[in-house]
C-alpha cells in the first residue's frame, strides 16, 4: 500500500512540474534591460494579469540569439537589428518587431575628460582616446552594446585589435560588470544610457560623450519559430509578445523611470 501511495505522490508531482513548465515563458533577453530594472517593473504585472511566469535568462545579444537558434527559449528582446532580422531570414524567428529605444553613452573618469567632451562627434571622441592611449574596457562579448562600440571604432582611423591587452581591454562580461571594471580601472567604457542611470558605483565617472546618431539604441522583440523549436511555448509566449506591444505594455515600459526620466521610449505608442 505504501508503494501504490509513494507512486501516486510521483506522478501528481510530476505533472504538477510539466503544468508549471507550460506556465513559464523563457525570455532570452540582452543584459542591458535586466541590469536597468525594466523587468522588475513590468513582469510581476503581467505575470499577475496572466498567470504566467517569465523566466529572463539575460546575456549578450549575440549568445542570446544562439541560444534562441538552439532551441533554448521562447521570445528574444535584443538590441542588434540587423542580426534579429537574418535570425528571421533564416527561419528561426517568425517576426521582429522594434520594441522601444534609447542611445549608448560614452562615460569616462571625470579627470580625463574635458578634450573627449568637446569632440565633434563620437568617432572623434574615439580617436581622442586612442591617441592619447587612455584606457578603455570594452564587453567583448558580441552583444548589442559591444557590437555599436565596434562600429564606432571601424569608422575611425584605428585598428583596435592591435591595441588589445594594451589600453584596450575586453572583459567577457555583461555591462554591469563591465561598468564595475571600468570604474575601478579609471577607464573610458561605452553604456547604454538605462544600465547607467540605475548603476550605483558610478564614483568619480561621468558621461563624457553622448547624442550622437551613432549612438541610437533600438530594441526589437522576436518571435521564435515554433516550426524550428517545436518544443518552444509559443501560445504563452505571443501571448506576452501581444502584451507587450499593447497600448498597456507600451505605456508600462514609458512609465518606468528613474529621477523623472523614463529609460526606454516605446515604439509603438508613438
Amino acid at each position: 500500500m505504501k508503494k501504490i501511495f509513494l507512486f501516486l505522490f510521483l506522478i501528481i508531482n510530476v505533472n504538477s512540474v510539466y503544468a508549471s513548465d507550460n506556465n513559464i515563458v523563457k525570455l532570452l533577453s540582452t543584459t542591458s534591460t535586466r541590469d536597468s530594472g525594466l523587468y522588475g517593473y513590468i513582469l510581476p504585472i503581467f505575470e499577475n494579469e496572466f498567470n504566467i511566469k517569465v523566466y529572463v535568462i539575460a546575456t549578450g545579444t549575440g549568445q542570446a540569439l544562439k541560444n534562441a537558434q538552439n532551441c533554448n527559449g521562447d521570445l528574444l528582446i535584443t538590441h542588434a537589428t540587423e542580426l534579429e532580422n537574418e535570425f528571421v531570414k533564416n527561419g528561426f524567428g517568425i517576426s521582429r518587431h522594434n520594441l522601444m529605444y534609447n542611445d549608448f553613452i560614452l562615460v569616462g573618469p571625470k579627470h580625463h575628460s574635458n578634450n573627449i567632451k568637446k569632440s565633434k562627434n563620437i568617432i572623434e571622441a574615439f580617436n581622442l582616446i586612442s591617441d592619447n592611449k587612455e584606457k578603455f574596457i570594452s564587453r567583448g562579448d558580441n552583444s548589442g552594446t559591444n557590437i555599436s562600440e565596434l562600429n564606432i571604432w571601424n569608422k575611425t582611423n584605428v585598428d583596435i585589435q592591435k591595441y588589445s591587452g594594451d589600453w584596450y581591454l575586453e572583459t567577457g562580461q555583461g555591462m554591469g560588470a563591465t561598468l564595475n571594471i571600468a570604474i575601478a580601472t579609471d577607464s573610458f567604457v561605452y553604456t547604454d544610457r538605462s544600465t547607467w542611470l540605475k548603476f550605483n558605483n558610478k564614483q568619480e565617472h561621468v558621461v563624457v560623450y553622448e547624442n550622437d546618431p551613432m549612438m541610437f539604441n533600438q530594441y526589437g522583440v522576436v518571435q521564435i519559430n515554433p516550426k524550428h523549436c517545436n518544443m518552444t511555448n509559443y501560445n504563452y509566449s505571443n501571448i506576452f509578445f501581444k502584451w507587450i506591444t499593447s497600448k498597456k505594455g507600451q505605456e508600462l515600459i514609458r512609465s518606468y523611470k528613474l529621477n523623472g526620466k523614463s529609460l526606454f521610449i516605446p515604439n509603438f505608442s508613438e
